[in-house]
């Protein structure tokens, strides 16, 4: 007999651990989490947070978006990527970043009714850890996982105390694997990893310092670097990160993976620093050395059995794009209102496979799209005259020569500006962020096609309603004239959204309701109705008739859709949930 028992046990406190257990806890299901550790991240890696990851926090109330928003660097802070031959030294370009170009702006502002920033790793957890104890999960710290069996029923996990050096098992309905890119739980539970591991070091020298006279003025997250022959490879590109403006900060710098990792002291610290600023004589404190991977690997397989893995674990990628934490957060979002159904028993386990189906896709494509970014750093070594060279004062001379009054600077100088614009495929991918589509068996298109991308599918988000989109945000009113946004309406539960011609939508989806014991509400927008679509974008977003419906999951992805009334609009409606929850009843 194990000596705990809980629905669901979570192997890590990270965004993605702490996000499920917050969501579960904010479900009414009984979980539990622990971690090796003693406390949660002691260093801001993670720190970008975009959009899709803030309707996450958004969803489990506006309290918890609220103080996200209370710690975070906001959106006009994160201003322009800087490229310089040091922080005090010559600019090379820049490029606006992070939807701070107006254009960009405006797109964010349309697709969302929250709001990009940049919250570092160690705000973001301990608010995800402490939203899920206070709502009821139990946590457990500096306990290791160190196996699990998995049989029929359940799964029993064995965990070392790292205090008593004693072990004590859990049994559980479900097991989580969110402990990282060396997941254990990954690996016991045998699921395949495609990709490669170590493709190039990195360290992170973590320290304060007082650079407002350096960067007031041009506000960045991202300060980078060139300083030929100083850095593996002699390209020399350093990175100096805002951490809390304009004097906490984390630079990284890159070392050789193929030879001995180096071991650098404070002293040798501060001198990289002092360098990538151009400052010999900066005051600095140092906070913290540390080393990591460039990876390039995700799972083909996110589940097995009563057994899930999130996160890291599941995707393993440099920081680029600024993917890492949020599509963590998000891999949360979808697993844990399937898990919540299930063990409400108002689904089937079948229900589960589709967390494999639509997020592994996901994995894949975000490993890409991050290894993807690094390359595109290439044509600005190329245009700078870096790339074929190992002599530092050959390459300088190289930069240099852009400053010539010739034909040859002219089209060094166009190249240049060409190289550093492209990157906003990192920097500004707004459809990276925005534009996943699930196909599985919890969306049902009944046939209808899937719209193609009128722009870049990397750059720009395309709203849609078709069947496995993310519901589209607009702004509704209630009958005081108060706003809220499509993505309200889904807190807790599904909603069904219909118009006036559609009343007998709402009136089924009140009745399936009580048969079903499903949490779903059911909304008709229109004049003199709870919710009014005074703008009429709504409208316009919704891509069905004002008697047709839009079914919308727990995680804002639409399940269904109908253009138009159907003849029985309540077995239509049981027919559809009854297959998006692998409910195994007749329809």
């Amino acid at each position: 007999m194990a000596d705990i028992e809980t629905d669901v046990l979570i192997i890590g406190t990270g965004p993605a651990g702490s996000a499920t257990a917050a969501l579960l806890s904010t479900y009414g299901i009984e979980n539990m989490v622990i971690n090796r550790y003693r406390w949660l991240a002691n260093s801001p890696r993670a720190h970008i947070t975009n959009q899709r990851t803030m309707e996450v926090l958004r969803d489990l109330g506006r309290e918890v978006e609220d103080e996200a928003y209370m710690h975070a660097t906001e959106q006009d802070l994160m201003g322009s990527n800087v490229f310089c031959e040091s922080l005090t030294g010559e600019e090379l370009g820049r490029i606006q970043t992070w939807g701070t170009h107006p254009l960009s702006r405006a797109e964010h502002a349309l697709s969302s009714p929250s709001r990009m920033n940049d919250l570092p790793q160690t705000f973001m957890e301990p608010l995800l850890f402490k939203t899920a104890c206070a709502r009821g999960t139990q946590a457990r710290m500096s306990c290791e996982y160190q196996s699990h069996v998995a049989d029929g029923d359940g799964v029993t996990t064995t965990v070392l105390d790292r205090l008593t050096n004693t072990t004590f098992t859990v049994r559980s309905k479900y097991l989580v694997g969110a402990d990282g890119g060396n997941s254990a739980v990954t690996e016991n539970t045998g699921l395949p990893i495609e990709g490669k591991m170590g493709v190039a070091g990195s360290i992170n020298l973590l320290f304060k310092a007082d650079l407002t006279s350096h960067v007031a003025h041009r506000p960045s997250v991202l300060y980078w670097v060139m300083q030929p022959g100083s850095n593996v490879g002699g390209i020399g590109m350093g990175v100096v990160r805002m951490v809390r403006p304009w004097n906490e900060w984390l630079a990284i710098w890159g070392y050789d993976i193929d030879g001995e990792r180096p071991e650098l002291d404070d002293e040798e610290a501060k001198k990289i620093i002092r360098d990538l600023v151009g400052d010999p004589d900066l005051d600095i404190e140092m906070q913290g050395i540390s080393y990591w991977t460039v990876n390039d690997a995700y799972a083909t397989q996110m589940s097995k059995g009563r057994v899930f893995i999130m996160g890291d674990a599941a995707h393993r990628h440099p920081p680029s794009n600024g993917l890492g934490s949020n599509t963590s957060i998000q891999d949360a979002f979808n697993l844990a209102w399937k898990l919540a159904a299930v063990l409400k028993g108002q689904a089937g386990e079948a229900l589960l496979d589709s967390y494999d189906a639509e997020r592994a896709p996901i994995a894949k494509q975000i490993v890409t799209r991050a290894n993807q970014s690094i390359g595109e750093f290439g044509p600005i070594f190329e245009a700078l005259g870096l790339i074929g060279h190992t002599d530092p004062q050959v390459m300088q001379a190289n930069m240099d020569k852009r400053c010539d009054s010739s034909d040859d600077a002219e089209a060094q100088r166009a190249a240049l500006r060409e190289a550093i614009a492209f990157k906003k495929y990192e920097f500004d991918a707004h459809g990276v962020e925005m534009n996943q589509r699930y196909r599985s068996g919890a969306v049902v298109t009944d046939g209808q096609m899937e719209p193609a991308f009128d722009l870049d599918h990397e750059l720009h988000y395309q709203p849609t309603t078709w069947p496995g989109a993310r519901l589209p945000h607009v702004w509704l009113f209630d009958a005081q004239g108060r706003k809220l946004s499509t993505l309200d309406l889904t807190q807790g539960g599904f909603a069904l959204l219909t118009g006036l011609n559609g009343s007998a939508w709402a009136q089924a989806a009140e009745t399936v309701v009580q048969e079903m014991g499903l949490a779903l509400s059911a909304h008709v927008i229109g004049p003199r109705q709870a919710l009014v679509d005074h703008t009429g974008d709504w409208a316009r977003a919704r891509e069905v008739g004002d008697a047709g419906c839009v079914l919308v999951r727990p995680d804002h992805h639409v399940a269904w859709r109908s253009e138009g009334m159907a003849d029985n609009p309540k077995a239509e409606l049981t027919r559809v949930l009854n297959t998006i929850l692998s409910t195994g009843a007749a329809t």
